[in-house]
């Protein structure tokens, strides 16, 4: 079994890009892949300002960082950038915490202006943090994306399609 860690980097707690990540969970297990979950909502903010190293939420997450094979990481887009959140926990992870590993970034957005975000704000940081290999991304309009009555996420066409596709590339990389 391989093991794939999503890390939703939104605060919000009606997150459109950890109801994504959450979706991208269930096709993955459907697949019989080991899914653990992360998110910036775990770890006290005091951790994370005051840079709190000796944290064992903050210890708890390098260890899922360490004991995983790829890394999923979803953010919506604020300000053309991942949000400051993200940043701020991937910050006090170890300087090559992702080394060895392979990254697929996913981000939502509300409008098309922000698709270059992938290239220019999350790849740059997930290259310093050592991945291997760091795939295209998927970048989600908020227009793309539905909840039904439940509350459930459902995604149009294309964009299922484009995110079935990555997550295969993903899953190629870690199984060779």
């Amino acid at each position: 079994m391989h093991k794939i860690l999503t890390i939703a980097g939104s605060p919000s707690q009606t997150s459109r890009s950890s109801a994504v990540l959450e979706l991208t969970r269930l096709i993955l297990e459907k697949q019989g892949m080991d899914v653990s979950c992360l998110s910036v909502k775990d770890v006290p903010p005091e951790d994370l300002v005051f840079a709190n190293f000796e944290s064992d939420t903050l210890k708890r997450a390098q260890d899922m960082i360490e004991q995983a094979q790829a890394i999923i990481i979803g953010t919506p887009v604020y300000k053309a950038s991942y949000t400051g959140v993200l940043k701020a926990l991937l910050d006090l992870m170890p300087q090559y915490a992702f080394s060895g590993k392979t990254v697929l970034p996913i981000a939502t957005g509300g409008t098309i202006t922000h698709l270059l975000s992938i290239d220019y704000a999350m790849k740059p940081l997930f290259s310093v943090l050592g991945a291997t290999h760091i795939l295209r991304g998927v970048f989600i309009l908020d227009s793309q994306m539905q909840r039904d009555e439940e509350g459930q996420l459902t995604l149009d066409g294309d964009i299922e399609t484009r995110l079935k596709d990555s997550l295969t590339e993903l899953v190629s990389f870690i199984t060779c």
